[in-house]
């Protein structure tokens, strides 16, 4: 890209014209300073045949040299008659000022062969009707987004019937496109070619649409560890607790499994919820209820726990909740009793601190997939079974607690997304996405969007520059995370936000413990005692501690919901739902709250870091850049 001038010479020119023509750079009175209009500027543009020029261009154009018309262009630009912009990997271009007029218009082209839909500065109407179909691919932070039509999204589709989902699509698209919507017919049809359902005589069974399904998909795919013999043509009996597994199977197949089993509630459970629900929440929980199953993806602080509370209420049924540590699974006690009308003695936890089973058990993954313990859980016939964090499933640590059978499966995550592109595990074992679109919440003023700004460092030394220079892979990372220039940027911005409650991110334990030293601030990380963390955090909550340093044990569910700036030290953590997570500490009704996210400027980690903002500004998260003055600069 040039300079803000455009002073360097236009690529079609040769060195020797540029030089020539820059030498004579003064007006004499045989050759008086060139004058420019918006009139001039248009038919130029007309001459070239294009809407936008580059100086240049106008140089040629005009028989004008480099400078020259440079300079004009400027001084019309000056009085608002042409305006300017810089595009990447090419020179500023001008245009008319009348032009802008047209700059924040929605503009939807669709490229059917490869399924992408790219709209520029959508309207709020297409947005929410894109997540109803499409996948967001990136967005460049200037109004440009890039959608994708998956498989997995018509599979998924909220729907019920066809009709409804082309004619969802067909009030996004400018004009019809048969070849995407033979596609996702083809897509439509597919999904609907096995289910699972329950045998008079209680036994599961996976059916198939025809016995060609049957033979040359199901049973080459499946082996005796899934299928008994065969019913009929079209019929296999199931191995008991094998349904999870032949759902990912098929599904690897291209082939998602319908899953309509006559699940057992058991005991019924009489609750009431002590709060009213917002209009979306109250979507959610009936699109839940439509479908028997779902995942409910929305910004932290929409309230999915509230909803998930009203889910639990609406199926009546004995509930497990399932979260990722012993913190959450204290706070979905205090939730339960805090919103609900359930005595404490019908709620019970069972993990490493307390063991009770009760109408609503709460429990961590790790304990409900150990083999000790997992007759309990089995035994049991759950009405729902809610997964917090739900993003975690695919791993091998908490994937056994999705085999755990229950009538209703309900996830919650703020961002199903997972760096291994396992995301779509997530769908197949709990069920199809519920959601609402971010800037939709941020809109309506439910979620207080954060103001995020990338901060680039310098380095703090030539030390810790050619320690960089001469590591590699994930040491190289780790030297720019742990820039030493970063602690005094951090007191700097504590000192700008001297009121404000405040989060500081880190990635590594030394970092956290020198950061700590340094400020006189406490630091939590996974080796902190259960009951530190929770009399820190306490602290933190009621307002008699403002300054917490946070490693990952921060990134998912920790109630911290007055925290009004939030600091990423080592970049956004290494996934694009760590990003959304640590973004999300701030996003609460209050308003007013800062993200800062510091980054060593001229390192991997500055382009990382850009990458996982583009998923945040995707969703409608603020964004902007800031540079800190190099202190060794003269």
């Amino acid at each position: 890209m040039t300079d803000a001038n455009d002073d360097s010479p236009d690529e079609n020119e040769t060195e020797s014209e540029s030089t020539v023509r820059d030498v004579d750079t003064e007006p004499t009175e045989d050759h008086p300073e060139p004058a420019m209009t918006a009139e001039r500027f248009r038919a130029t543009l007309e001459d070239l045949g294009r809407p936008v020029a580059t100086a240049g261009e106008v140089a040629r154009t005009l028989d004008w040299t480099h400078a020259e018309a440079s300079d004009a262009l400027d001084e019309l630009a000056g009085t608002g008659g042409i305006e300017r912009t810089d595009v990447t990997d090419d020179p500023v271009v001008w245009y008319p000022a009348e032009f802008a007029a047209f700059v924040d218009r929605e503009h939807v082209v669709v490229f059917p062969e490869r399924r992408e839909i790219v709209v520029e500065h959508p309207e709020q109407f297409t947005r929410a009707q894109l997540t109803q179909f499409a996948h967001l691919v990136d967005s460049s932070g200037e109004g440009a987004y890039i959608y994708e039509i998956r498989e997995e999204d018509v599979w998924w589709s909220p729907q019920d019937h066809l009709d409804e989902f082309i004619g969802t699509i067909r009030d996004v698209l400018p004009e019809r496109a048969p070849d995407l919507e033979e596609w996702i017919t083809s897509q439509w049809d597919r999904a609907r070619q096995f289910a699972l359902t329950t045998h008079p005589d209680g036994y599961t069974v996976l059916e198939a649409a025809n016995p060609s399904l049957m033979g040359n998909i199901a049973r080459q795919q499946l082996d005796d560890e899934h299928l008994h013999a065969p019913i009929t043509d079209t019929e296999s009996w199931v191995v008991e607790g094998s349904e999870s597994e032949i759902k990912r199977t098929l599904y690897d197949a291209g082939y998602p499994v319908q899953d309509q089993r006559d699940l057992e509630r058991g005991a019924e459970l009489d609750v009431e919820l002590g709060l009213e629900l917002r209009e979306y929440q109250r979507e959610w929980v009936e699109q839940f209820l439509d479908s028997g199953a779902g995942v409910l993806v929305g910004p932290p602080g929409s309230g999915k726990t509230i909803a998930a509370l009203a889910t639990l209420a609406e199926v009546g049924g004995e509930t497990l909740v399932l979260a990722p540590s012993r913190e959450l699974a204290g706070q979905w006690r205090d939730q339960l009793l805090a919103h609900t009308d359930l005595d404490p003695d019908q709620i019970g936890e069972y993990h490493g601190g307390e063991k009770s089973i009760r109408p609503v058990t709460i429990a961590t993954y790790r304990t409900a997939g150990m083999d000790r313990h997992r007759k309990l859980f089995d035994e049991r016939r759950w009405g729902l079974i809610v997964y917090d964090e739900v993003h975690h499933i695919p791993s091998k640590v908490f994937r056994r607690s999705a085999d755990l059978q229950a009538k209703h499966r309900l996830g919650l995550s703020a961002t199903p997304v997972r760096e291994d592109n396992k995301e779509s595990e997530i769908f197949t074992l709990i069920g199809p996405p519920i959601g609402t679109d971010w800037a939709k919440l941020f809109e309506a003023g439910f979620v207080a969007e954060p103001e995020v700004e990338l901060r680039y460092v310098p380095w703090g030394s030539e030390i810790d520059r050619e320690e960089y220079a001469s590591a590699e892979g994930h040491e190289r990372r780790q030297v720019a995370g742990t820039n030493s220039a970063k602690l005094d940027a951090i007191r700097s911005l504590l000192d700008d936000h001297a009121d404000a409650k405040a989060l500081v991110f880190v990635e590594w334990l030394d970092q956290g413990r020198e950061y700590a030293e340094a400020l006189g601030i406490p630091f939590i990380s996974g080796e902190t005692r259960h009951a530190e963390r929770e009399r820190l955090f306490d602290e933190f909550r009621r307002g008699e501690r403002t300054r917490l340093i946070v490693s990952r044990v921060g990134d998912e569910g920790i109630d911290l919901p007055n925290a009004e700036v939030a600091i990423m030290a080592s970049g956004l953590g290494g996934s694009r739902r760590q990003a959304s997570q640590r973004a999300g500490r701030t996003m609460r009704p209050a308003g007013n709250s800062r993200v800062y996210v510091l980054a060593t400027r001229g390192t991997r980690e500055e382009d990382f870091v850009r990458q996982q903002l583009r998923h945040l500004a995707g969703k409608g998260v603020r964004l902007s850049e800031a540079e800190i003055d190099d202190p060794t600069d003269p």
